[in-house]
């Protein structure tokens, strides 16, 4: 019941303005004309919305389940091995996917592997305590009532360029100005807690100009 209640009201405060903001936020990142890969894609509706910020790009998502109905093309995973060639797609996006797996550079180093002209994450920053403890109240807030697995495994910034770098990837935008709740929950869950990054291998890097930046 009381997460039922919980549940509900995540939807009415932050459900609706979080999509709106992701969708613009990642849509203007994703370079136009190609294929994009949405990882962890639940039924794609977010994804396809960003994916049609952007004139001729088709999206299709994976995921480690299938849900009866989707809104773009969804294909099984396993959570580790991205079903795509080397250099088999334009653009790999993850939003908020990959705090909830046991290794985060797993992903990021699949990503670069598969992506041509880009990796796009939205995630999480935690560099002390505070931001560990607010993220994790967050996460129970938002996934708890879902069901979903909730690892806590949040990064300092320094960490994810580690993983960036591993993969071959280098740093296009950082934007930590994601404004995700409304005042004055902003005040608690905002902080400079969520970021927008999009990387691209290393080799094409000015392929890709920034269009934003922190």
């Amino acid at each position: 019941m009381f997460k039922s209640l919980l549940g509900k009201a995540h939807g009415t405060l932050v459900f609706d303005r979080r999509v709106r903001v992701l969708i613009e936020k990642i849509g203007a990142l994703v370079p136009g004309d190609g294929e994009m890969l949405d990882v962890g894609t639940g039924d794609g509706q977010i994804a396809k919305a960003i994916g049609e910020q952007q004139d001729g790009v088709d999206v299709r998502g994976i995921d480690i389940m299938l849900r009866k109905k989707t809104h773009i093309p969804v294909d099984l995973f396993d959570g580790l091995k991205m079903p795509a060639e080397d250099d088999g797609v334009d653009t790999v996006t993850f939003v908020d996917v990959l705090h909830h797996t046991d290794d985060p550079s797993v992903l990021i180093t699949e990503a670069g592997r598969v992506a041509r002209k880009a990796v796009i994450i939205k995630d999480h920053l935690s560099e002390n305590i505070l931001d560990h403890w607010t993220l994790r109240l967050m996460d129970w807030v938002g996934n708890a009532p879902h069901g979903v697995v909730l690892p806590y495994n949040y990064a300092p910034r320094a960490a994810w360029e580690n993983w960036f770098a591993e993969a071959g990837l280098q740093v296009d935008v950082f934007d930590t100005d994601v404004p995700l709740y409304p005042f004055p929950l902003n005040m608690i869950f905002g902080r400079k807690l969520h970021f927008v990054a999009r990387l691209t291998p290393i080799d094409t890097q000015e392929a890709v100009q920034p269009k934003t930046a922190a």
